[in-house]
């Protein structure tokens, strides 16, 4: 009795497709540990092993946000202060892409500026508020400027290292087809730094998320920030959950976004994704 080739390697191939189609996707799995907890937190909070002034239940954290939702109290607040993040954001990462690529690029350009950018990375934001608050009072522009300030330095460092990290023999290549400073710019350096910038770009969006909650908490009278702290004061603790998730999901979904963005640009490249 004969048997076919080609039904073999069919029915060896079937299980595998089967086996692949049973796991569940990859952004489901990312919700398991959430339920986990959340489930666990509704227990504890329903047994009354802890006073709902210092941890409410997660029933009566969504109930507080359906009502902040349907009042427009919390959609007032997170467009004041996405406006603010994307300001401070677009400044800072604005300033830190373009140094990055000069110093990047030029040696003599590194001797003149990195030491003193180095410097400055290393001093933190919250050493810096209160001269901020010295120079620029509590207005926009101070909460702007130190956003800006937090964004600038993750996205210089890495554009910076992502352009030094450039294969020398791509330069050599470069010279031979007589490039010009211009053509080693946009056809070689920025696609090959590509990742280290994009990178960047995303610890500059989580450094200008974090650094908007010190900004709105120093003084202000709208925003999310503010809306935490005032919810502190009448000890509001469902309210400062709120807030604190609306930081979480906000700041994911912009990270979640840069991520795509890389993917598409960079689909070209074939890197490890990891073992399932």
């Amino acid at each position: 009795m004969k048997v076919d080739a080609q039904q073999i390697a069919y029915s060896n191939v079937d299980p595998i497709i089967e086996k692949r189609k049973r796991k569940p996707p990859l952004w489901l799995k990312g919700f398991v540990l959430p339920a986990v907890v959340i489930a666990v937190w509704q227990l504890i909070a329903g047994l009354g092993f802890v006073s709902e002034t210092v941890l409410p239940s997660p029933l009566l954290i969504v109930q507080s946000f359906i009502s902040l939702t349907l009042s427009g109290e919390i959609f007032g607040h997170l467009k004041i202060s996405i406006l603010r993040a994307l300001c401070g954001f677009l400044l800072g990462a604005g300033i830190g892409l373009t140094l990055g690529l000069i110093v990047g690029f030029s040696k003599r350009s590194e001797g003149y500026i990195d030491p003193t950018m180095q410097i400055l990375r290393t001093i933190p934001n919250l050493a810096v508020t209160p001269l901020f608050i010295l120079w620029f009072g509590f207005d926009e522009l101070s909460k702007i400027l130190l956003i800006a300030f937090a964004s600038f330095f993750p996205i210089y460092v890495n554009t910076f290292n992502g352009i030094r990290s450039v294969d020398a023999k791509l330069f050599d290549v470069a010279r031979v087809l007589e490039f010009s400073k211009g053509k080693q710019l946009t056809r070689l350096i920025f696609p090959a730094s590509l990742s280290s910038i994009l990178l960047g770009i995303r610890l500059s969006l989580g450094a200008a998320w974090l650094s908007l909650v010190v900004a709105e908490l120093m003084g202000s009278s709208s925003g999310v920030g503010y809306m935490i702290m005032d919810a502190r004061q009448f000890s509001q603790t469902e309210k400062v959950f709120v807030g604190i998730i609306i930081f979480g999901i906000v700041g994911k979904l912009t990270d979640s976004f840069v991520k795509i963005l890389e993917k598409r640009l960079l689909k070209w490249r074939n890197s490890f994704d990891g073992v399932n």
